[in-house]
């Protein structure tokens, strides 16, 4: 026992220790040096003006408010040290590591001393910004492989946040040995855990294969996320479909976008192992497969893309500029102008959308209802009076703006779908066409063609403005507070005069909810042909030569600004003058007195209901909101009662909307009643009778033919009766 307690003696070779090991650790150390001076050195300004050192007074503020980040603009990198940057565009997984030690020691030196409880130093997330030109999705190949790249694209989904390690500790199962510790690179790379134990003790059998497990309660975390990014549509190629990628964004990167935002992404191309094929048999060639994703290490969110309106970043010169353009006397017609120059004639549809695009103002009553400012709109009539190219300028010229089609959009993809995430397994929910244009104008066309269960979905969004859903047990309110603008042919493809009201199938519930409904007739007219042959002539002849705009017309960036800065600048109300004008007119419309009578020369109960009257309320106010005005005077409801009169009112008249309640004369109605009630004695319930043989019956006691067809669609529509045979012969049901 004699040797027992003296210690062994251990001794270190430390000279002419290998030189080559050191040499990548030295260069390490020598480029970290230089990124802590870049850091604590780089400044702006002259000499005279007196200048900041810029990321050393910002890794202070950022420190001291506890956000553990700076942002790093790559040419000033560059004006630093060429070099530098050079590396850092090269290879940026090793070289942002270095920076990102170089920001800790920074960071430990300029907000030394700290206060007690906070000695210990966090670590600094380096964000990277550049003003070089953006690259594409589908650029991308494989020599950009872990080289920066900036790409710009539309965040399509996000998944919820989650935590990786950054450091872990392993222990193994048998012989109890921890190693601490150990790094795991970040990314969506893997850390494969070591299959030996290498511990080796006398007398005790070796420890099996795989051994190690990962102890949790002793790992370092840091937050994570994907999302995933898709090409910005005004990128794809005609005819394909857009390409998808996935972006890893760590610590402060997290939830600084929502789905539906457009960004532009700072990040290092990185592969990841491919998902595990589910044949493993001997030919598996997938050995050196990886598939891509980016891991990001900057994100600016783009204000100037139809994400969000664009008025954070109206300098005061423009801001300027704009106030000089609405006060013009004359703005609303030169807005009217503005609108499609390119298509001619159709004034008054012009104001119309000028209106729907600027908007009324959205009234929050005290008892927490809301009243839409919004305006609606309908285009009903023939084909080739360019309702549709009026749809795509205003989805070009609105701050957001979606165009879809009415056949090739379901309930779901207008409102919102419930998808199942593929990983996870939860639900999640998708916005639709309705959501995503949220503060702006949907566009719909074939609005006639739609189904009648998908054209319900649109009841809820036109006038509460939002839009609930309970499926799949997510039961949520999605706001929509969105401008509606349809486009619609009439049942029989063109306007048929003769048969007056069947033209229109549309039921009255969602025509009431249109402010404005426009029937665009093709008038056959030889002076209006001329004029407007020589118009599409002049644009097929001149169509490349004349890009500026006409004297007398916004050009559309100035209009798309004007838009928006009158819409976050403006909220007008209605003047006591106006209202007592407006409530005395609304009377007389309603009461239908000798004057509107005169204006119409024929006897018509027209329904205006409530709805109609906030409709002239909310044009009135868009009208107030493009002069920038605080109140809406009473020739703003002049204005706004005569588009008032040339739409709905006209549609009303000409016969086309009869039928749907209130819109038929009183004699109408009673011959209606008495055609229905003979028809009712002509055929029991569940007899066959040819539909020819009942109309030349009623013909003959002179009773007019499209009443005796309006019965007869009635009859339908409540499930009376039905077509049978190639509906040549009524079947009546109840």
């Amino acid at each position: 026992m004699s040797g027992f307690d003296d210690p062994g003696i251990y001794y270190s070779d430390s000279l002419g220790g290998d030189a080559s090991v050191d040499e990548g650790q030295v260069r390490k150390s020598q480029l970290q040096k230089r990124f802590k001076e870049f850091l604590r050195q780089y400044r702006v300004g002259t000499d005279r003006t007196g200048f900041t050192f810029k990321y050393r007074d910002e890794l202070k503020r950022h420190y001291n408010l506890g956000q553990y980040w700076v942002e790093v603009e790559m040419e000033d990198l560059a004006s630093f040290d060429e070099d530098l940057a050079d590396y850092l565009y090269k290879q940026p997984a090793e070289h942002l590591q270095l920076l990102e030690e170089a920001a800790k020691e920074v960071a430990d030196e300029v907000t030394r001393p700290r206060p007690s409880g906070e000695e210990t130093l966090q670590d600094i997330q380096v964000m990277l910004r550049s003003d070089a030109n953006a690259a594409n999705i589908r650029s991308l190949k494989s020599d950009q492989m872990s080289h920066l790249v900036k790409i710009p694209g539309i965040v399509i989904a996000a998944t919820p946040v989650r935590a990786k390690a950054t450091r872990i500790t392993i222990q193994c199962r048998s012989c109890r040995n921890t190693i601490s510790n150990i790094a795991v690179r970040p990314g969506l790379e893997g850390y494969a855990l070591p299959r030996k134990c290498n511990t080796e003790q006398a007398g005790r059998p070796r420890c099996p294969l795989d051994p190690y497990f990962i102890m949790p309660d002793k790992c370092k975390c840091v937050d994570f996320q994907v999302l995933k990014l898709q090409e910005s549509p005004d990128a794809v190629p005609h005819g394909e479909m857009p390409r998808h990628l996935q972006l890893y964004c760590d610590r402060y990167l997290c939830d600084k976008v929502v789905p539906g935002n457009r960004v532009t992404i700072m990040g290092i191309y990185s592969i990841k192992k491919s998902a595990q094929s589910k044949n493993k048999g001997r030919y598996n060639v997938g050995v050196g497969i990886r598939s891509a994703y980016i891991r990001v290490v900057g994100i600016q969110v783009d204000v100037e893309g139809s994400g969000h309106s664009f008025t954070g970043s109206v300098t005061p010169q423009e801001e300027e500029e704009l106030r000089r353009l609405a006060a013009m006397p004359n703005i609303y017609e030169t807005i009217a102008k503005s609108i499609a120059p390119s298509i001619y004639g159709s004034t008054d549809i012009k104001k119309a959308i000028a209106c729907l695009l600027f908007g009324g103002s959205r009234k929050r009553l005290p008892d927490g209802l809301t009243r839409r400012g919004d305006i609606n709109l309908l285009m009903l009539g023939d084909p080739g009076t360019a309702k549709s190219q009026l749809l795509k300028f205003v989805e070009k010229c609105s701050p957001i703006g979606v165009y879809t089609s009415g056949k090739g959009s379901s309930a779901a993809g207008l409102t919102a779908s419930v998808m199942r995430d593929p990983s996870s397994r939860n639900f999640f929910m998708e916005g639709g066409a309705m959501v995503l244009a949220d503060g702006g104008v949907v566009c719909i066309d074939e609005f006639d063609k739609m189904r009648e269960d998908d054209r319900v979905a649109i009841h809820e969004a036109m006038e509460q403005q939002t839009i609930s859903i309970a499926k799949a047990g997510i039961t949520t309110t999605l706001n929509s507070r969105c401008s509606v603008l349809a486009a619609a042919n009439s049942v029989f493809g063109r306007w048929d005069e003769t048969k007056g009201e069947e033209n229109i199938d549309f039921m009255p519930t969602i025509l009431s909810r249109f402010d404005m409904i426009f029937i665009v007739k093709d008038e056959h007219n030889e002076e209006r042909d001329m004029t407007l042959a020589k118009h599409v002539m002049s644009l097929h002849v001149s169509a490349l030569t004349q890009t500026q705009a006409v004297e007398g017309e916004i050009e559309l960036n100035k209009l798309k600004k004007l838009i928006s800065f009158c819409r976050t600048k403006c909220g007008p109300r209605l003047s006591a003058g106006a209202a007592e004008k407006l409530k005395n007119r609304y009377i007389l419309m309603r009461s239908g007195t000798r004057q509107h009578e005169q204006e119409s020369d024929r006897r018509s109960s027209i329904p205006i209901t409530i709805r109609q009257l906030e409709a002239i309320v909310r044009i009135a106010e868009s009208l107030a909101k493009m002069r920038l005005q605080p109140f809406a005077t009473e020739a703003d409801v002049e204005e706004a009662l005569r588009l008032f009169q040339v739409s709905t009112l006209d549609a009303a008249m000409s016969g086309s909307l009869s039928g749907a309640e209130g819109f038929t004369t009183q004699e109408d109605q009673e011959m209606l009643s008495r055609i229905e009630k003979q028809l009712k004695r002509r055929f029991a319930i569940g007899s066959q009778v040819s539909e020819h043989s009942i109309i030349q019956d009623f013909m003959r006691q002179k009773y007019p033919e499209h009443a005796i067809y309006k019965v007869l669609q009635l009859m339908m529509r409540r499930g009376e009766i039905q077509h049978r045979m190639q509906r040549k012969v009524l079947y009546r049901i109840k």
